[in-house]
């Protein structure tokens, strides 16, 4: 099974609408939720009245920050900030502040019209740089400087490096405001009875929302159960996260006794849900002469908006995967994560590596242009091969880097750029490349083990049981798969069963590309641990070791005397009725077999493996105009061994066009905190038609942390695209764009700068 382009095992309920997501579930007598929300940025909340709303026809509760008594969550204990509704000011322009639970969605929506809040106006602060000097006003006022978290790394002696380079560059990067951009905006349906909350909610992590709610509930963990529906889309944040309206719906039907339904509007999901950190990064790179990198010193300031979440962990991210993938001998990395009263800032997909990343390929890139060196000789000379360890002690086991990069260099795309560079009228070709790197298997602090239960059905079928959640990514595809490798099955064979968390293993959830690599160790050592079990029995019948039982092709037979075989399905009905009967369960998890991470310091491994990612990308600049078109994009992608390369190859095409997003279409609008786009018609996503072709080429290595050699395959696409896309539009324009996203705008004010100067033609 492993290698095979298998069909998705959900492709047939989703393309037929069998599949339900949250928002499709009704339950008989339901109520339904929605939030009343702030309309200023800044401000203390005086007094809520919440009389008129209670007297609407229809309207069965409302609650207020109070209800929660001072309960606040977070990533970490001292990090905790965050209330279900603001209780004593509001951070962020939309904050919730009050719930109403309705007979209906338009009653409900009706009555929080009808709250009155009284407010006293505070001063705000929107841009990270501002909310750091003395005197700013304070979000929460325990904190001097807005300082929300900071970093500090330091490895080696850059300054020194920097003493002895040939050449040496500072610059300032930014990148932008961006959101996940999925099609299904969160909602849940929530019931509290007898036995508990049981709630449905489109989660891609549903043991965070898990123990949230048994924390700011006091109830025991068995007294909390997420059933996951399929999922429409994740890519971190919001979905991996809690939200104001898990909590109230929960509430509401603990106060009403009946279940209580929220789905959050497109407006709102992009207006207070959570995104993309935006950054500003200060890089100093030092280089010598033959393009030998000496050291790097990064400045991170990040806008973290309102609250914490898991933007510790973002900050950490953008220093310890920077010593990858080249090397770097001198390392030094500050990292400020800032509050402002701007929505939450959080993870998406590339967590915290898409910043800094850019804006080290890039510089790169700009020095050898400087020095008059080939950007593929320079990234050659520097690019890492296994075994590798970083000068911050990240080990690589395995890496295609310097095979991806001349995949690309030898074809006709970069070969002939510069002959292509002058095409019709007006327009300019440009290409770019990038080489980059990501994590997979990833890990934080606390539980982090994947787990897997596989049950032996007497007819020869198996369940599979795993708290792992595919949100659109398809794992649960690959998960299958290897089961049905291990006991030599096919995929039909095997069942999949939705997350629950009163019957599937605990799981940390999605997020890091880990589904694979560590859901899919547990479930390979859980199928080995049942083949165990069945061997016995094969085993005893044709008087042979139990280790040379084979499963293989729904056969199992004794290796090298294949005249003793039976169908598995025949062993499975002669284990499970042997003797008063028995019950073959196997069980496995995961455990990190590398060393321990040392979080403070920014050292040691934050994953179990790193992927390669080189990618080349094609532009058409209107050079009157400013307008671009990506017209095509190779990946040479390191992935290890791919498992499922129809996976590998979508996944990498769909991070590909979502880094396009970032690098020339995607940017929040904010005015004093406000955002101006918040629906997908001004909020310019890439659509359908502005995806180019993109080819993937699998660069094949093996790693011995993930099952059959497996890494990660789609997040390396992710941050590979900016820096190949904007470098491609540099080879058009001339033009060096530091700032994400570069608009036709950007473009235009640029040529004509440069037209002034005399260095290009209209």
């Amino acid at each position: 099974m492993i290698g095979k382009r298998i069909p998705r095992i959900d492709g047939r309920v989703k393309v037929t609408g069998e599949a339900k997501y949250a928002a499709d579930y009704e339950l008989p007598g339901m109520l339904w939720c929605k939030m009343a929300r702030s309309p200023h940025a800044h401000a203390k909340i005086l007094n809520i009245d919440t009389s008129n709303a209670e007297r609407l026809p229809g309207v069965k509760g409302v609650l207020t920050g109070k209800d929660f008594h001072g309960w606040r969550w977070g990533w970490m204990p001292k990090t905790r900030d965050e209330a279900p509704l603001a209780d004593d000011k509001v951070r962020y322009l939309a904050e919730a502040v009050a719930a109403v639970v309705a007979v209906d969605e338009d009653t409900a929506e009706e009555a929080t019209e009808l709250i009155r809040v009284e407010y006293e106006e505070l001063p705000g602060v929107f841009d990270p740089e501002d909310a750091m000097k003395q005197g700013a006003p304070r979000i929460h006022d325990h904190l001097e400087n807005n300082l929300s978290w900071e970093f500090h790394m330091d490895f080696g002696n850059a300054e020194k490096a920097f003493r002895e380079s040939d050449l040496v560059r500072e610059d300032r990067f930014q990148t932008g405001r961006v959101i996940t951009g999925y099609l299904e905006p969160p909602a849940a349906v929530a019931i509290w009875d007898s036995s508990g909350i049981t709630l449905w909610a489109a989660k891609q992590s549903p043991y965070f929302v898990y123990r949230h709610l048994a924390s700011c509930f006091n109830l025991p963990l068995n007294k909390v159960r997420i059933i996951q529906p399929f999922i429409g889309g994740g890519f971190g944040g919001t979905k991996n996260d809690s939200l104001a309206g898990d909590f109230c719906a929960c509430l509401f039907s603990k106060m009403t006794g009946k279940p209580v339904k929220f789905v959050y509007s497109m407006e709102e999901v992009l207006m207070t849900c959570r995104r993309r950190h935006n950054m500003i990064i200060h890089n100093k790179m030092g280089m010598k002469k033959d393009g030998t990198l000496t050291g790097m010193h990064s400045r991170v300031i990040a806008d973290g908006g309102a609250y914490t979440a898991i933007g510790p962990l973002t900050m950490f991210l953008t220093g310890c995967i920077s010593t990858l993938p080249y090397k770097l001998p001198n390392f030094k990395h500050e990292a400020y994560r800032v509050f402002t009263n701007n929505p939450i800032g959080a993870a998406m997909r590339g967590h915290g590596i898409t910043h800094t990343r850019f804006a080290a390929e890039i510089q790169m890139e700009m020095m050898a242009e400087e020095l008059g060196l080939d950007p593929v000789e320079v990234r050659l000379r520097n690019a890492i091969t296994a075994p590798h360890e970083t000068i911050n002690k990240v080990t690589v086991h395995s890496c295609g880097l310097k095979e991806g990069l001349k995949t690309l260099a030898d074809t006709p795309n970069w070969k002939d750029r510069d002959k292509k560079k002058e095409s019709k009228a007006s327009t300019r070709h440009g290409v770019g490349l990038s080489g980059t790197a990501h994590l997979g298997g990833a890990r934080q602090r606390g539980h982090q083990s994947c787990a897997a239960v596989v049950r032996l059905c007497e007819d020869g079928s198996v369940d599979y049981l795993t708290g792992a959640t595919d949100c659109g990514q398809g794992s649960d595809t690959v998960l299958v798969q290897i089961i049905a490798e291990e006991l030599g099955l096919r995929v039909e064979d095997i069942d999949i069963k939705r997350v629950d968390t009163a019957l599937t293993p605990c799981d940390a959830g999605t997020y890091g590309s880990r589904v694979t690599v560590l859901a899919g160790e547990a479930a390979q050592k859980a199928a080995a641990d049942l083949k165990t079990q069945l061997a016995k029995f094969a085993a005893e019948k044709w008087e042979a070791n139990p280790a040379d039982i084979v499963f293989r092709n729904g056969q199992v037979y004794v290796k090298g005397s294949p005249q003793y075989a039976m169908p598995f399905q025949k062993l499975a009905q002669t284990a499970c009725y042997s003797g008063s009967g028995a019950v073959i369960v196997g069980k496995g998890y995961s455990q990190y077999g590398i060393e321990v991470l040392d979080f403070d310091r920014g050292e040691g491994n934050s994953g179990t493996s790193y992927s390669f990612t080189s990618q080349l990308s094609e532009v058409d600049v209107d050079m009157e105009t400013g307008f671009m078109k990506c017209t095509n994009m190779i990946i040479a992608h390191d992935c290890g061994k791919p498992l499922n390369p129809i996976n590998v190859e979508a996944q990498n095409q769909g991070a590909a066009v979502q880094g396009l997003g970032q690098a020339i279409y995607e940017e929040f609008k904010m005015d004093r905190g406000k955002t101006l786009n918040p629906n997908l018609i001004d909020y310019k996503m890439p659509l359908a038609t502005d995806s180019p072709p993109i080819q993937v080429i699998d660069i094949l290595t093996e790693d011995p942390f993930g099952p059959y050699g497996a890494k990660e395959a789609s997040e390396g696409a992710m941050i590979s695209s900016p820096p190949s896309v904007i470098s491609a539009i540099h080879h058009a324009t001339g033009i060096w764009f530091k700032e994400q996203p570069v608009t036709p705008e950007k473009i235009v004010i640029a040529l004509k700068e440069k037209e002034k100067q005399g260095t290009v033609k209209p």
